[in-house]
């Protein structure tokens, strides 16, 4: 991490948050991947995954925990989510949990705010009792295919991710946690 970097912290999103959470969660997806996709089939998605009944809903369910990274004047710069109870092909059903969500806001790319985060999952995954984290990430993204595998993933499997209407394949990868 860059000393840039250290001046950041977790926070547990709220419900009351959920809103904000809602717009920064289908900005950063839209950022991500809106180049990639048909508008209908994007907007199909974030109508359907990003509105705030849909975030205060997830936030509001203990299988879930959201948390975002933030400056000391409370920006947002990224956040993730952990999903529990959920495994997919090549992940062990014992012990492991979903790194669901993982998102950093675009000025932010290069800033050692991904590591911070991914730090931080690693360890709120651990505290959850987990011995592995696993995510899915799309074939297509070698950015983040690369980063994760920085970070001890290696792939392990594969699921269909669907954007609107579009079935797109996921890397299932997954890490070891010490």
């Amino acid at each position: 991490m860059d000393e840039h970097a250290k001046r950041f912290a977790i926070h547990d999103v709220t419900p009351a948050q959920a809103a904000q959470l809602a717009e920064f969660g289908a900005r950063t997806f839209y950022e991500s991947f809106a180049d990639d996709n048909t508008a209908d089939d994007m907007r199909a998605h974030l109508e359907s995954a990003w509105s705030p009944e849909k975030q205060l809903a997830e936030l509001r369910n203990p299988d879930i925990e959201t948390f975002v990274i933030a400056d000391d004047a409370g920006r947002w710069l990224g956040f993730a989510q952990l999903r529990a109870n959920k495994v997919s092909e090549g992940v062990p059903a014992l012990g492991s949990i979903e790194l669901w969500r993982f998102y950093v806001d675009k000025p932010f790319h290069g800033k050692g705010i991904a590591g911070a985060l991914m730090d931080g999952a690693k360890d709120r995954a651990r505290r959850r009792g987990a011995t592995s984290l696993w995510l899915g990430v799309w074939e297509r993204n070698e950015r983040a295919k690369a980063f994760y595998a920085r970070h001890g993933f290696s792939r392990v499997g594969r699921q269909v991710f669907v954007v609107g209407s579009d079935p797109q394949t996921d890397h299932v990868m997954l890490c070891r946690l010490a």
